[in-house]
C-alpha cells in the first residue's frame, strides 16, 4: 500500500482478526492516519516493519509463536524510526514497566482502546510516552523492582524456564506440560518480568548459572 510521506503509517499486530479489523477502522478514520499492514504474530509483524518502516507499530503483548515483549528491542533495531504502542489485556504495572524499559512508548489496555489508542499513537508519533492513566498511577506508586531471583519463580515457571533453556518451542513445552500454548506464553512473560530478562539467550544463561538444567523438574523428553 502506497502512503504519503506525511501520513502516520501504522502496522497492527494482534492475533485476533476481529480486533485488528476494529483497530484498523478506528485508526483509518483519523485524519492523517493510515494502517498499512496487519499481522497475527511477531514474525509477520517483523516482516511488515522491516519492509515498510511504519511510524507506529501497535503490538499485542500476547500472541502465539514468538513472545512480543522480548521482541520490542528487535523491532526497534529493525526500524529505529518506528514507535511502539503496546495494546494488551495485561493490567499489571510490572508488564507496563518492562514494556517501557524494552523501548515501547505507549501502553494501552484493550478495554480502553477506543478512547485512548488514537491519543497513544499521536503521542508515540511525537516521541512522547503514553500510559493508560489508571495504570500509570499504579506504576508511579510502586517502587522500582529489585533484580529478580530464582525464588521468585513458581514451580511451574521453573519447569517452563528449564524447557526454554533446553531449546524447546512454546508448542513443545505446552505438549510436554499438558498446557495450552497461550498458558505457556503467559508463563514465559511472567518469567521474563520476574527475572528482568528480555531475550532467550539471557534466559538460557540464567538457567545455566543457577544449575536449573541439572534438575529433573520439567525437563522431560
Amino acid at each position: 500500500m502506497k502512503s504519503s510521506e506525511d501520513a502516520t503509517t501504522v502496522v497492527i499486530a494482534d492475533d485476533h482478526a476481529v480486533v485488528r479489523s476494529g483497530l484498523k477502522t478506528l485508526l483509518d478514520a483519523q485524519p492523517g492516519f493510515e494502517v498499512t499492514g496487519e499481522a497475527g504474530d511477531v514474525r509477520t509483524a517483523m516482516t511488515y516493519v522491516r519492509a515498510q518502516r511504519p511510524k507506529v507499530l501497535v503490538l499485542d503483548l500476547n500472541m502465539p509463536g514468538d513472545p512480543s515483549l522480548p521482541a520490542i528491542p528487535e523491532f526497534l533495531e529493525a526500524s529505529p524510526g518506528t514507535a511502539i504502542v503496546v495494546l494488551t489485556m495485561q493490567n499489571d504495572p510490572a508488564f507496563a514497566r518492562e514494556a517501557l524499559r524494552a523501548g515501547a512508548l505507549g501502553y494501552v489496555l484493550k478495554e480502553s482502546a477506543n478512547a485512548e489508542l488514537v491519543e497513544a499513537v499521536r503521542a508515540a508519533t511525537a516521541g512522547r510516552t503514553y500510559l493508560q492513566p489508571q495504570l500509570g498511577a499504579k506504576l508511579a506508586a510502586q517502587p522500582a523492582e529489585p533484580p529478580g531471583a530464582e525464588d521468585d519463580l513458581s514451580e511451574r515457571e521453573t519447569e517452563v524456564l528449564q524447557l526454554i533453556a533446553l531449546g524447546h518451542t512454546n508448542t513443545e513445552i505446552a505438549e510436554q506440560l499438558f498446557l495450552s500454548v497461550r498458558t505457556v506464553e503467559s508463563h514465559r512473560a511472567h518469567i521474563q518480568q520476574k527475572l528482568r530478562l528480555s531475550t532467550r539467550a539471557e534466559l538460557v544463561r540464567y538457567a545455566l548459572d543457577h544449575n536449573l538444567l541439572d534438575r529433573g523438574n520439567g525437563a522431560r523428553t
